[in-house]
């Protein structure tokens, strides 16, 4: 028996959805935590490429239970849809998918705080996916969110979004001049849903319990990655919610006890979507090559990421942070034909050297990179599978980072297909 947490550690995007799927191999059970419909875990299975927001990336594996937790919020349009194209993939949902009776749901008069937020004037612009991610966990945190457990009485889930839409009625309409559709469209909308939601929701916490209590293998999954954990993020450009390995706890109801080891997924360069610090950001053709080989743009929102030479102090900070015991290293491929691979080992602002995150937006905003230079590798690495098939160059860049890390790789993946993995040991215990 294993509990294991798989969380990104730089700023999301990092291929956790293929590790998941890869892993979810060896588990009985995979549980989403945190986050919402903002996350996008892609996947490539026979020669198709699936993008799921909240449904877990082992869904297509077959016989394993794949739940969501409390801890993540739910868009029921963005969750029905979800669910009904991955039954149009082949996938019978029945039996295979729980969602947990303490998820918060996202409602419209969320979308419409968040995108007109974004829009405003007065408010600092922090890149969102607008999708209502936030404004839904400060819903659960203020104690006025709708719970999908509310699904299950008509009545008591239009009286309590009654209170909830006169409010947020006024605010919108008097922050930013917004209005919403009407009272019963609203709960019309959300009725629509209800029936296909409710055959699926249970006491998730119980049922963690119970698969833990007998010995099954969970693998629990994280959305975003750790500079994005709202608490310990560059903030506040940063998710909602606690996407470090903590995350799983709380959004799962396992007891930190129970947790067995913690993996963590990491490229081998950086990346970063939206607004926000970003020390080892390239504007010049190294930033352009990384963007266009890696593909990199938002499987959830198709924004161009900003890519960046690998950043030691985000990688040393996600280690520490998280418990993290061994690495995945991901995209190696996308590093081939370099001349020169750059890692950067700290940042040097106003006389001084930062060799562990500060908190300090000021600093990090206008920091300098303190780069080591590799020798890169004119080889192809795509689709390797055994480590000594790799350039030697390639090799030496991977040994030394798990030098400096002092944490081992566990896989090493080198193309988004299932099986373009390098192996070095297993996530479950035997």
């Amino acid at each position: 028996m294993s509990v294991v947490v798989v969380v990104g550690m730089q700023w999301g995007d990092e291929g956790k959805g293929k590790i998941i799927d890869s892993l979810a191999e060896d588990a009985d059970v995979v549980a989403r935590y945190q986050g919402g419909h903002n996350a996008g875990h892609t996947i490539f299975l026979d020669g198709k490429q699936f993008v799921l927001h909240l449904i877990p990336s082992g869904i297509f594996h077959k016989n394993k239970l794949c739940v969501i937790g409390n801890g993540v919020v739910l868009d029921p349009a963005a969750l029905v849809a979800e669910m009904r194209a991955i039954e149009e993939a082949g996938v019978n949902l029945r039996d295979r998918l729980v969602i947990s009776d303490r998820a918060n749901i996202i409602m419209t008069y969320h979308g419409a705080s968040d995108k007109s937020r974004e829009k405003g004037s007065g408010f600092q612009k922090i890149g969102t996916t607008g999708r209502g991610i936030g404004p839904s966990y400060a819903d659960k945190i203020a104690r006025a969110g709708i719970r999908t457990c509310d699904l299950r009485d008509a009545t008591f889930l239009k009286e309590r979004l009654q209170a909830n839409y006169r409010e947020k009625k006024k605010v919108l309409k008097s922050l930013y001049d917004t209005d919403l559709p009407e009272f019963n469209h609203l709960f019309d909308e959300l009725m629509s849903y209800r029936e296909t939601i409710v055959k699926y929701i249970a006491d998730t916490h119980v049922l963690m319990r119970d698969k833990i209590k007998q010995g099954k293998n969970v693998l629990c999954e994280g959305a975003q990655g750790t500079m994005l954990d709202v608490d310990h993020g560059t903030y506040p450009f940063v998710t909602s919610s606690n996407s470090t390995a903590g995350g799983a706890c709380t959004g799962l109801g396992i007891p930190p006890t129970k947790v067995d080891r913690v993996l963590g997924v990491i490229k081998a360069y950086t990346t970063r979507v939206g607004e926000g610090p970003f020390p080892t950001e390239l504007s010049d053709e190294n930033g352009q090559r990384m963007g266009e080989v890696g593909h990199e743009f938002g499987a959830t929102t198709g924004r161009p990421r900003r890519c960046g030479w690998f950043d030691l102090v985000v990688a040393r900070y996600g280690i520490n942070l998280n418990g993290i015991d061994a690495l995945v290293l991901t995209k190696i491929d996308v590093l081939d034909g370099f001349k020169t691979v750059k890692v950067c080992t700290g940042y040097k602002h106003a006389g001084k050297i930062f060799s562990d995150m500060p908190a300090d937006p000021v600093v990090l905003e206008n920091c300098e990179p303190i780069y080591t230079e590799f020798d890169g590798w004119s080889e192809s690495t795509i689709g390797i599978r055994e480590y000594d098939q790799l350039p030697d160059n390639a090799r030496r860049y991977v040994e030394r980072l798990s030098a400096l890390l002092e944490t081992p790789f566990m896989m090493i993946s080198t193309g988004p297909n299932r099986e373009q993995t390098i192996q070095l040991s297993a996530a479950f215990k035997s």
